[in-house]
């Protein structure tokens, strides 16, 4: 896994509060319209991805959503805490997110 600068702005994120990590308090998030970024890792199931996708409709139809290049087990690794859905609870997080991750898609070609 290369060293990837959003990781470390994840991990920042999770440090502070920001990030809603799993199934169930992602959801909170996005019910209680919390959730500005939605994030995915590359190996979850199109299952999860569908009914989040579905979530997102009904309560933040803007909510900007990404998946990552990133397995469970490197996000893992990064934030210490195992999940395959991630929300980004806060808009100046959410904006420098997508910037870094758009930067090393064309930097590393992903």
């Amino acid at each position: 896994m290369q060293n990837k600068n959003y990781l470390s702005l994840l991990g920042l994120a999770r440090r502070a509060g920001k990030l809603s990590m799993g199934h169930d308090t992602v959801l909170e998030s996005i019910r209680k319209r919390k959730a500005k970024l939605l994030l995915f890792s590359s190996d979850i199931a199109e299952r999860l991805v569908d009914e989040m996708t579905k979530a997102t409709e009904r309560f933040c139809p803007a909510l900007p959503c990404c998946r990552l290049t990133e397995t469970m087990e490197e996000l893992h690794l990064a934030l210490g805490y195992r999940a395959g859905v991630l929300a980004v609870n806060d808009s100046h997080f959410a904006d420098r997110l997508i910037e870094l991750i758009n930067q090393e898609e064309n930097v590393y070609g992903d």
